[in-house]
């Protein structure tokens, strides 16, 4: 009947000209209010009475309201254009048990508020909490008039026939808007929000807003909300719109100027129902869906403080900090290049002057412990039995000029005697690296030259959809303004465009840099030695470690590499991306480890099609850990068991220097050795420096196979790098104490990149494990972990071990690079390889 009478007034309405009110949509919102309410008759034949009554702030209403009556409270006040002060609305239940809740709705001049009493929230599996004293603050839209009178009304009703109770108290909040670094201190519930109003000050274009508290839980969430009604203070709609993002005890958003057309915004605070978002105690799953249950006392108390962000003065003091560290190395390598010249050209003048040696020098005696003995019979089995002379400098040029004809590239071996001349020289008790680099120096440069070519392809077809993803991330993060999808360092992320830590991204620049630096240092070294085969001499044909530059090329692009992914998972580090920061990482590791190898066995050394396929397998390890290891005790069994398979596969091909055969016969060659050399006889291994070195590997292989099974471990990317990372180091000491031990010696340059780069690699790992932020926990969770800036209060913990590991880096190249100079003028057949 009232919605028949309603439709006909608007069906007149159209018709006859009546007030604005009556023509727009408020006709309708009149009319639902009447059915809402009870301007019509009642199952019962009753008409529902309406009482308004003019109310006071500060003043605590005790009323009952049934489905008979309907109370409306007059509210007026004064709102300025210069003051800004909240209005908030108590409501207290008196009647516990109730058939039917309160309707309270609230009526302002440009917004409507309601809500019910009990308040019922929602958490996780629909679980519904009730709460019986609610809270809530009425936004407050802009004057333009210099003080104007503004009215607003209070609306309680209720469909229950029991006389229910309720108190009412509705307060100014004398403290709504926040001041520019001074804190505030508040306290929040799920049922009694709080949102507070901030004006940026004149010349201020940035600011950070800080929330604190002493408490870890209850959870809750701090939200940035532009001025507007309604305002989203409620678990269920606070991630409407805005920016937001979940706390225990530390919450910091940036909040700009330019996103808020008003110049001002609300920083809003809601107490979540639960906390299983912020890593807390899961409650048991309910029985029933409608079941409610205690929400207990989740009051929080909590501090808010709106600092000024940097200016742009910072920001350009940061990028020119961090241009000149990386490019002061450019200018150091360009004086070191200059001397070195210098040095050259008159190590020229004067062999022009004297006349030139038949062959290189011998290598220096530094007290070696290699036996004499055992080089004298080295040397013996090589003259005689093998019948190796040593050739002349004419045949070494026909052999050069014989290279550059056209030949296959393929990796064939260009041995005498293909076959046997492999089994009988690295079957040898004492090798030399003249014994391991007898193949074509064309075709060896090929093969090495793959490496580079490859991880430029691996590069491109990897980079590129990274860079799409997470544009893709950053514009999800940017649109829905969730800022639990990043974890940032949120005390120290500095914005720059639609980047949210702009510094972040900017301390990878060293890599880049670095990276590209030491390509150019190989270049002019792989230069100067071509130059020098070219003009036939002896040191660059017959003397020092081989020369080849591939695996170096590949290693400077890595690092290059390493610093674009190490940026592009910055721009939004979680949990889904981690793999973009340390798949190069493995990358450098293996590609240090085979330069290693290669310098003493160029011959022997693995393809790069082989290397990348391996270093393929360990980057789908990561990914799988990275999904499924937390906690998997099937993959950490299964990982566990590939991992010292692989160690012992690699041990054997190391032993052996790959003159061995994977078959079905391989199990009983096996026990033929056992019982034969330990025990028919309890020989000891024929090669006891490879052995040392195999043993010592395993050992630490097996142990962190072990570790990791036992702990399983939930960052399985940084524990896969942790053990390349401590094979190569094994590895590299291994290579260092055998140097030394044959008689070689570690020239100044070398020596002063091995202590600069320990000393940086120390200082680095410190800054590296200060965890400023974890994806292996929640977000509200790593921001308990976060700090404040620490140089030019632009970059954090973090950005200086972007710039220390990239120094580190850098330096550990240049060891690889020049810890073997000082063997340039000794003759292959003399040079130990081990």
């Amino acid at each position: 009947m009232v919605l028949r009478n309603c439709w006909k007034s608007r069906h007149k309405e159209r018709r006859d000209p009546l007030p604005f009110w009556t023509r727009s949509g408020f006709g309708v919102l009149f009319c639902l209010y009447i059915i809402q309410f009870g301007y019509s008759t009642g199952a019962e034949g009753t008409t529902k009475t309406v009482v308004q009554k003019d109310a006071e702030f500060d003043v605590t209403y005790n009323d009952t309201v049934t489905n008979d009556n309907q109370i409306i409270y007059a509210f007026n006040h004064t709102v300025s254009r210069n003051k800004t002060e909240g209005v908030r609305v108590s409501v207290d239940v008196l009647t516990v048990g109730l058939e039917s809740p309160f309707l309270f709705v609230v009526r302002q001049k440009q917004a409507v508020l309601s809500f019910q009493v009990p308040l019922i929230l929602r958490g996780l599996y629909q679980r519904k909490y009730p709460y019986f004293h609610v809270g809530r603050t009425l936004c407050q839209p802009p004057t333009r008039a210099a003080s104007e009178m503004q009215y607003f009304f209070v609306d309680v009703s209720t469909l229950s026939s029991l006389g229910t109770h309720y108190q009412l108290r509705v307060s100014r909040v004398y403290s709504f808007t926040l001041h520019t670094d001074k804190k505030f201190s508040f306290t929040a519930s799920p049922s009694q929000p709080q949102y507070f109003k901030y004006n940026f000050p004149d010349g201020v274009d940035t600011v950070i807003v800080k929330v604190t508290s002493e408490m870890t839980f209850p959870c809750s969430v701090m939200s940035i909300q532009d001025i507007q009604c309604p305002v989203y203070d409620l678990d269920n709609n606070v991630a409407f719109i805005g920016m937001y993002q979940t706390m225990t005890r530390k919450g910091a958003i940036t909040v700009q100027r330019k996103d808020f057309p008003s110049n001002s915004f609300y920083v809003v605070v809601v107490v979540k129902t639960e906390d299983e978002a912020c890593g807390g105690p899961l409650r048991f799953y309910p029985l029933r869906p409608d079941e409610l249950f205690d929400a207990g006392n989740r009051s929080k108390v909590l501090d808010v403080v709106v600092s000024p962000a940097i200016s742009s003065e910072v920001y350009v003091m940061g990028m020119l900090f961090c241009l000149g560290i990386f490019l002061s190395f450019y200018l150091l390598t360009f004086l070191m290049a200059c001397v070195d010249n210098r040095r050259y050209a008159f190590s020229l003048l004067s062999q022009s002057v004297e006349p030139l040696n038949d062959g290189c020098s011998p290598p220096a005696d530094n007290g070696s412990t290699l036996s004499s003995e055992a080089v004298t019979d080295s040397a013996t089995s090589t003259d005689n039995n093998y019948g190796y002379l040593e050739r002349t400098l004419d045949s070494v040029g026909r052999s050069r000029q014989e290279s550059l004809s056209s030949v296959e590239e393929d990796d064939y071996d260009t041995l005498a005697d293909i076959d046997s001349d492999k089994n009988i020289v690295r079957t040898k008790k004492f090798l030399y690296v003249s014994d391991l680099s007898r193949k074509d120096k064309r075709v060896l440069s090929k093969k090495y030259q793959i490496y580079f070519w490859n991880i430029a392809t691996i590069a491109v077809f990897y980079a590129l959809p990274v860079v799409q993803l997470v544009i893709t991330y950053q514009t999800v993060v940017n649109v829905t303004g969730n800022q639990d999808i990043c974890y940032y360092n949120f005390l120290c992320a500095h914005p720059l465009g639609a980047l949210s830590a702009f510094n972040n991204i900017l301390s990878n620049l060293g890599y880049v840099l670095l990276g590209l630096l030491f390509l150019l240092i190989v270049l002019k070294r792989d230069i100067v030695h071509n130059r020098a085969m070219y003009r036939n001499e002896l040191n660059a044909l017959e003397c020092g470690i081989p020369k080849h530059f591939g695996l170096f090329y590949a290693m400077g692009t890595a690092l290059m590499m390493e610093g674009l992914l190490s940026a592009c998972y910055h721009v939004c580090p979680n949990y889904t991306n981690f793999q973009f920061d340390t798949s190069f990482m493995y990358m450098i590791a293996g590609l240090c480890m085979l330069k290693l190898y290669q310098k003493r066995h160029p011959d022997i050394n693995a393809s790069a099609y082989t290397a990348y396929a391996c270093l393929a397998g360990v980057i789908f390890f990561s990914v799988l850990g990275v999904v499924f290891g937390r906690g998997n005790m099937v993959f950490w069994i299964v990982f566990s068991v590939i991992h010292i398979l692989a160690t012992l596969l690699l041990s054997i091909q190391l032993y052996y220097m790959g003159r061995w055969r994977l078959d079905s016969g391989i199990v009983r060659r096996i026990m033929n050795i056992i019982y034969t050399d330990c025990i028919r006889q309890c020989s000891g291994p024929m090669y006891v420096d490879r052995m040392v070195l195999l043993v010592m590997g395993n050992i630490v292989n097996w142990s962190l196979a072990a570790y990791g099974l036992i702990e399983r471990p939930n960052d399985f990317a940084s524990y896969l790098l942790a053990i390349a990372i401590c094979n190569l180091l094994l590895y590299f000491a291994f290579y260092i104490i055998m140097k030394l031990r044959s008689g070689e010696r570690i020239q100044c340059l070398a020596l002063v990149c091995i202590l600069f780069t320990a000393v940086v690699w120390g200082f680095a790992l410190f800054f590296f494990f200060q965890g400023l932020s974890t994806w292996q926990k929640t977000p509200a969770e790593s921001r308990e972990h976060n700090r404040e800036c620490i140089v030019l209060s632009f970059f954090d913990d973090h950005d200086i071990w972007h710039f220390l590991s990239s120094i580190a880096m850098f330096g550990s190249f240049l060891v690889l690079l020049t810890m073997d100079d000082d063997l340039d003028t000794v003759q292959r057949d003399k040079i130990y390889a081990f």
